[in-house]
């Protein structure tokens, strides 16, 4: 498989690509909390015919680490940086939405890829809106799929704190062997039915999940920090984007979306009707054809 090794920390990526004499753009792909690029690449297959599509797994995700390695002898990773450089930004490392920003510059830098398309979820939604405004000329158009700004809540969010912690700290390796757990895994994040190969790599995904990584990110990216900062960042967006939002989206409910996209004559609302968190999967024609829309 293959692997950059970005601020010390190996990092999966996998292009997808269709042969073809021209010279296309690349979309790049970021997942959410918790999950990985797995559940891109049906969207990512649907887009080939324009795009070189890049996915990748968030530090602590998927197949990517969740913290520095060392590279063994025999090893092929591509190196983004000098020794000096990764030494430092290993020291520094966190789980702050704005870390997994730079972690995302690194890539594309170790990659060369001076400029992309972005289709982002969730918390990788949040994470894309950071970059892009770190870093606008890198960034053609965008899409943020399931994202928004919110209220700080200091008694809810405690509660939400608690649950989560729980939640991340039971997750037996077994659980994704127990019938129809899939099914009931994924019940608060859908309206309309996936397949159930989905289901089973979304759960399977929470399960591998780095532990630090995971809750340390339940901390940074539902915080009083984030309910402060997000409506700036998305009143300072200077580069073209797509919200989507699912109509029936419990963890991210349009309204959010619709309170984001108000902010900003440069960002559009696209409301995908019977979705919730996952419109991509839950209504791909849809949704394919509201980014072809916004893309074209």
């Amino acid at each position: 498989m293959p692997y950059i090794k970005v601020r010390g920390v190996e990092h999966y990526y996998e292009w997808m690509k269709k042969s073809s004499d021209l010279v296309k753009p690349v979309m790049i792909f970021i997942h959410g909390w918790a999950g990985s690029s797995r559940y891109w690449r049906s969207t990512a297959e649907a887009l080939l015919a324009e795009f070189d599509c890049l996915l990748y797994d968030m530090r602590g995700f998927g197949r990517s680490r969740g913290k520095p390695t060392i590279v063994q002898a025999g090893e092929s990773l591509v190196e983004s940086q000098s020794t000096e450089e990764k030494a430092e930004a290993i020291a520094e490392l966190s789980y702050e939405l704005e870390e997994y920003a730079e972690d995302l510059a690194a890539l594309l830098d170790g990659l060369q890829l001076p400029r992309v398309y972005i289709n982002a979820h969730s918390m990788g939604a949040s994470v894309a809106t950071l970059f892009i405004n770190r870093y606008p000329e890198r960034v053609e158009k965008a899409i943020l799929t399931c994202s928004g700004i919110f209220e700080y809540d200091e008694k809810a969010f405690s509660a939400f704190y608690k649950f989560g912690g729980l939640v991340v700290k039971f997750r037996p390796k077994w659980l994704g062997k127990i019938p129809l757990a899939d099914k009931i895994f994924m019940a608060r994040f859908l309206h309309s039915p996936i397949p159930k190969s989905e289901r089973q790599a979304f759960l399977q995904d929470f399960i591998d999940a780095d532990y630090d990584a995971a809750l340390g990110t339940i901390f940074t990216s539902v915080s009083k920090h984030q309910a402060e900062i997000m409506p700036q960042e998305f009143a300072k967006l200077t580069v073209p984007t797509l919200l989507v939002a699912g109509e029936y989206d419990i963890i991210i409910p349009a309204e959010l979306g619709r309170k984001a996209a108000a902010l900003n004559e440069k960002v559009e609302l696209a409301l995908i009707p019977n979705t919730a968190h996952f419109p991509m999967l839950e209504d791909p024609e849809t949704y394919l054809q509201r980014v072809r829309e916004f893309l074209q």
